[in-house]
């Protein structure tokens, strides 16, 4: 008797997953041909990791902007509100005897309330994005200077325990010029980043509401007709957009110490970078906060390979980062419009 039994068709992979292989990828390839080329620093552990230790604040708020982008959102005030919280929270501590919990609170409160006051106003209030933002840097950036306006620090033990704690990772490590062997230090904010970066992922793969963050940014009214409630998802976006600058608020705290105007100056434009070399289309629709990972480490180390090449000044990492946007910017445009006239889905 013949085998009738026919083959399941081969499903294309999809515009998000496509984007995302093409980040992992070029991460790799950037750093292997770092360590070939410069070696040095590249070839000691604790260095890579230290892209870690020193941009865990810009990871966490990376993935709330990408959250926003992919229900086709924006969100502007996120490095003010950094400002903000690290300076209130300095301010807690400091003069009004507060504790780490208190100050966790407050920074998880001030991130809470920016994005449900935001999110209102362009869910409900339908004003655009882009205004409502800027108007929430502008304020964020006034009320820091309010709080104070010098620079603080926090002298607090507690705090400065839970500031210079640090996580040796097992096996990973350099031997000194003594012989001494000199182990991977992390510092707890790696952890929580990653932790946030698993969640969130979790959230918009497995969930209802991730689903219609896809969903609301790829065709708001087709979603609709679908019976998405559209103008609830937009509002949530930024709801936990603003937590998670909550947490990377006190993230950047933990790595400084200190409360200061300038603080994250630019953060949210270096958010919306990685998002978009990660992967996430400004327009909506497609992107992955793994792949926002990789846009901020990929982000890092072009960084990192300006300075080893003896381009020290500042100017030259603006030039290198806006040509590596252009570029991405550029690849994902050729690559989703031969995709459309193919007529394979996001």
């Amino acid at each position: 008797m013949a085998n009738t039994t026919t083959k399941k068709p081969h499903e294309p992979i999809s515009s998000t997953a496509l984007l995302l292989t093409i980040t992992v990828c070029s991460f790799f390839a950037m750093y292997l041909l770092a360590m070939a080329i410069w070696g040095g620093g590249f070839l000691n552990p604790q260095q890579f990791f230290d892209i870690f230790n020193n941009n865990s604040y810009l990871i966490v708020i990376a993935c709330g902007l990408s959250v926003v982008m992919i229900a086709a959102g924006i969100d502007i005030s996120v490095g003010g509100m950094i400002a903000l919280i690290t300076m209130t929270c300095v301010v807690y501590i400091e003069d009004a005897g507060g504790g780490v919990a208190g100050s966790m609170l407050i920074a998880l409160g001030i991130g809470l309330a920016a994005g449900v006051i935001q999110g209102y106003l362009v869910a409900y209030l339908k004003i655009q994005p882009f205004i409502v933002t800027l108007g929430g840097m502008f304020f964020a950036k006034g009320m820091t200077t309010i709080v104070s306006a010098q620079p603080r620090t926090i002298t607090n033990e507690a705090f400065l325990a839970l500031k210079d704690l640090r996580i040796v990772i097992p096996g990973l490590g350099t031997y000194g010029k003594t012989g001494n062997f000199i182990p991977v230090r992390i510092e707890p904010g790696v952890i929580i980043a990653l932790a946030v970066v698993a969640l969130v992922w979790a959230v918009c793969r497995w969930t209802r509401f991730g689903r219609n963050l896809y969903a609301v940014g790829g065709n708001s009214q087709s979603a609709l007709m679908l019976g998405i409630n559209v103008r609830r998802t937009s509002f949530f976006s930024y709801v936990l957009c603003g937590l998670l600058a909550g947490i990377g608020g006190y993230i950047y705290l933990l790595h400084t110490g200190a409360g200061n105007a300038s603080n994250a100056t630019a953060a949210e434009i270096q958010a919306i970078a990685s998002s978009i070399i990660g992967g996430t289309l400004l327009s909506g629709g497609v992107g992955s906060v793994i792949g926002t990972l990789f846009g901020v480490l990929s982000l890092k180390t072009i960084n990192n390979i300006v300075i080893a090449s003896g381009l020290r000044e500042p100017y030259w990492q603006s030039i290198t980062t806006g040509l590596m946007l252009c570029f991405f910017i550029l690849m994902q445009s050729v690559i989703l419009s031969v995709r459309k006239k193919r007529g394979i889905g996001t």
